[in-house]
Formats: structure tokens, C-alpha cells, sequence
């Protein structure tokens, strides 16, 4: 791939441009907001404005809401600016028969969605590594072009991410559950302390954090894609619903003065947490491989420069590879706990090292 056409200038349409331009592609930048395709060009993620007419790119990425992705598509293809067509929206079917609807081409046409993506939104929140590592779905039909097969394959890995083919209806209901109905969900405990007491805010500690951390999204975003997939989120949330509602008839009957309401209480909280257990431990670890089970090494650190780098060099010394962190920050205090995750048997070496360095661990 020589030349591409970047149409929609937000994260994800400004990484991928400036993953291509880090590679020598030459990227052409268009965008219904000019201040936006400008910032991404100024950002170093190509030139503004769409290639001369007679002289298509090899490939246009469309990274628009999905409610605008057929229309674009079509507007591409109507003025012949590429040979080939992708898309790069969270919702795959619906786009897809809209592009049928208006009589646009499915063989240079596919589908795509990189599971990837950031809190904020806009040029400004772009990052050329933004996809690597990540699955990115294809959703090619026995129709679909190779070439634009092949240069959808080109830019999954000029972006160094991880291509996953799926139908596009399956796709969908996919995403529902992994990553629609999560923000949702994130959401409505995020609503929870719009009126809570201020002391009561006070007491927020990592779980709440981590719960809430996508709650930061963009509203306007995230009702573009909800709009574009709202039966299967809402078949999800309804089993969820189911859930709670289970959840809510055990602890009240936790705290019923019958022993037997108790115990069938405590048996329906413990089967909830089981089953959270059983389905977290389906979430892929590092690099997409099956999650390993890692040990945590928690070390108190100041909020003062060069405490984390400090640490990392002191695990390198003994040749320990830190493979997560978290840092819970402690209230009230310029001080937090590091979590360290390693690897079982690296635990002591790790713990004895940073114990002769001067490091406080936790138990």
C-alpha cells in the first residue's frame, strides 16, 4: 500500500493515518469538521483534503459514526477516490445493508472494526500504536474483492494489529456483549454518585475506579453506536436484568431473620460471585493468549518523580519482568500502593530485592 484516504479524523481514523504515515504511506486526510483534519495534519497523520480526481489511493478507511458509514462509502465509490473501500465502525450489519440500500458496491467494500480504542475522544487522543497487539475484526462476504481483502490485511499490519475474521451479524452481537453493554453497565454505577455525599465520594477506592473508567466516554459517540445496535445490547442487558434482580431477592434474604431465607441467600450471592469468577477467567491475557495466573507484589510508593521508574530497574536488576501493574492511589495522601503482577515463582526473588533496595511491601 503506497496511498490511503483517512475520511474522519477522530481516534481512531487519526491513528490508523498516523500508524500509516510512520510507514511511508502517504495519507490523504478528510473530515466534515476542517479543524479536526487539520489538527490530525498538523499532528504529523498526512495532507488535508481528498486526492485529485483520476488519481484514487489504493485504499479509503471510512471512519465515521455508523450512521454516516454507508452514505461515505457510497460517496467514495460514487467519485472513485479509491480502489478499494473499508470501514472502521463498531457495528458491521446495519451498515452493510444501508450500503445495499443505496446501491453501492459490496465487492470493494469490507467491513472492519479494530477492537481498540481510548476514554477520550478526537484528533488530540490519536496515537500511532493504538492498535497494536489488538484484534481487528474483518467481515468479508463471498463476494468481497481479494484485493481489497489483501489491503485490509496490508493495514492490519501496518498497524501492527491482529486480524480476526467474523460474520458481520455475529460481529455484532459480539461486541454487544463485550464491549457495548460494559460501557452501559459502567455507566450506571458511574450514575450512582452524580448525588451521593461528598463523604461518601471520599471513600472511592480502585474498585470503583476500575468500574466506572470507561463511564468518561464521549455521550454523543457512544449514541451513535448504540443507535446502530440497540436490540442486540438490549438482549444482553435484559439477561443482565434477570441477574440482578436474582441478586437482589438473595440479599434480602440475607437479611431475613429465617435461617433457612439465609442460607438460600447466601447460597444465590455465593453461585453470582462463582460465575463472575468462571467468566473472568475466560478474558484473554497478555498478547491475546489464554490469562495466566499471576502473583501480586504490592509496594507502597510516594507520589514523587522517578518512584516508578525506580522500581521497574529494581525488578530488571534481578531479571523479574513485571507483567501488569495498577497503582491505587491513597486517599487524603501523596502516597499510593503499586501492584506488581508477576510470575509465581519470581515472587520471593522480587520481594527480597525491593525490601534490600528500602521499598515498604504490603502482605
Amino acid at each position: 500500500m503506497r496511498t490511503a484516504l483517512v475520511l474522519g479524523t477522530g481516534l481512531i481514523g487519526t491513528s490508523a493515518a498516523l500508524a500509516l504515515a510512520a510507514r511511508g504511506v502517504r495519507v490523504h486526510l478528510s473530515d466534515r469538521d476542517p479543524e479536526r483534519a487539520r489538527t490530525a495534519a498538523a499532528l504529523g497523520a498526512g495532507t488535508e483534503g481528498e486526492p485529485e480526481p483520476g488519481s484514487p489511493v489504493d485504499l479509503a478507511i471510512v471512519a465515521v459514526p455508523p450512521a454516516h458509514i454507508a452514505e461515505t462509502v457510497a460517496h467514495v465509490q460514487r467519485r472513485g477516490l479509491a480502489r478499494g473501500v473499508i470501514d472502521v465502525g463498531s457495528v458491521k450489519g446495519g451498515p452493510r445493508r444501508e450500503l445495499t440500500e443505496l446501491g453501492g458496491d459490496l465487492t470493494t467494500y469490507l467491513g472492519s472494526h479494530p477492537m481498540s480504542g481510548r476514554e477520550q475522544s478526537g484528533p488530540l487522543a490519536a496515537t500511532a500504536d493504538l492498535f497494536e497487539g489488538r484484534p481487528w475484526v474483518l467481515t468479508p462476504t463471498p463476494g468481497t474483492d481479494t484485493e481489497v481483502l489483501n489491503l485490509a490485511l496490508e493495514l492490519i499490519a501496518l498497524c501492527g494489529a491482529v486480524p480476526v475474521v467474523m460474520e458481520a451479524d455475529a460481529h455484532d452481537r459480539a461486541v454487544a456483549l463485550v464491549s457495548h453493554t460494559p460501557q452501559l453497565l459502567s455507566s450506571l454505577v458511574a450514575a450512582r454518585l452524580v448525588e451521593a455525599a461528598e463523604t461518601d465520594v471520599r471513600l472511592c477506592g480502585q474498585g470503583i475506579r476500575d468500574v466506572t473508567r470507561i463511564a468518561g466516554s464521549d455521550p454523543g459517540m457512544w449514541v451513535d453506536i448504540l443507535s446502530a445496535n440497540p436490540g442486540p445490547v438490549a438482549d444482553v442487558l435484559a439477561v443482565v436484568a434477570d441477574d440482578l434482580r436474582a441478586a437482589v431477592r438473595s440479599l434480602r434474604e440475607l437479611g431475613s431473620a429465617d435461617e433457612a431465607e439465609r442460607a438460600s441467600g447466601a447460597e444465590g450471592v455465593e453461585m453470582l460471585l462463582r460465575s463472575g469468577n468462571a467468566g473472568r477467567a475466560r478474558v484473554p491475557g497478555k498478547h491475546g493468549q489464554a490469562p495466566a495466573a499471576y502473583e501480586t507484589v504490592t509496594v507502597l510508593i510516594s507520589d514523587r518523580p522517578g518512584q516508578l521508574a525506580r522500581i521497574f530497574a529494581d525488578a530488571d536488576s534481578v531479571g523479574v519482568n513485571i507483567e501488569d501493574v495498577r497503582i491505587e492511589h491513597a486517599t487524603g495522601q501523596q502516597a499510593g500502593y503499586m501492584q506488581l503482577m508477576v510470575e509465581p515463582g519470581a515472587v520471593p526473588v522480587l520481594e527480597q530485592e525491593l525490601r534490600d533496595r528500602g521499598w515498604s511491601l504490603r502482605q
